[in-house]
């Protein structure tokens, strides 16, 4: 694999999607919890969805429930959740696993390209984000805790000249 376009996710709603439709997107892929100290950031997320999506920029969510059982609800239960309480309208993909055998294989390549912190090749919690550049290459990984950094990368990224 060579990029994340040449990846394949079930959306919330159980569709089959190409992660080839974000071509030519900054993307600000993200795993996901309801039941976390960081789901505040959900509102951050959406933030910087709304700003700027027109720029083409997306944040993509992955539920995941391997960290406590931060995740338990089901599709409909997690999509309502996000919606009711954090009005989300970036697009959310179904539950997933980020580490061991059973990890997407996304987040596998993601591991691959951007290790974590004194390189470890797994995912510590939930909200780990992977920023894609516009030719599908993950640029820069981002602790669960780091918010405030996130508009600068996606701003140079967008701006930059190809």
């Amino acid at each position: 694999m060579t990029s994340v376009y040449d990846f394949t996710a079930t959306a919330i709603d159980g569709r089959d999607v190409s992660l080839a439709e974000f071509r030519g997107q900054v993307l600000l892929i993200v795993n996901v919890a309801s039941r976390c100290g960081f789901t505040p950031q959900y509102a951050v997320l959406e933030a910087l969805y709304r700003k700027y999506h027109a720029q083409r920029f997306s944040v993509l969510g992955f539920p995941c429930d391997q960290f406590l059982h931060q995740e338990p609800g089901d599709e409909a239960e997690i999509k309502n959740f996000c919606s009711l309480n954090y009005d989300v309208t970036f697009p959310l993909f179904a539950k997933v696993h980020v580490n061991g055998p059973q990890a997407h294989p996304l987040f596998a390549y993601l591991k691959s390209i951007q290790r974590g912190l004194l390189g470890t090749g797994t995912i510590k919690w939930n909200f780990t984000k992977f920023l894609v550049d516009r030719q599908g290459r993950a640029v820069q990984r981002f602790s669960p805790r780091t918010v405030d950094q996130l508009e600068a990368a996606i701003h140079r990224l967008l701006t930059a000249v190809e």
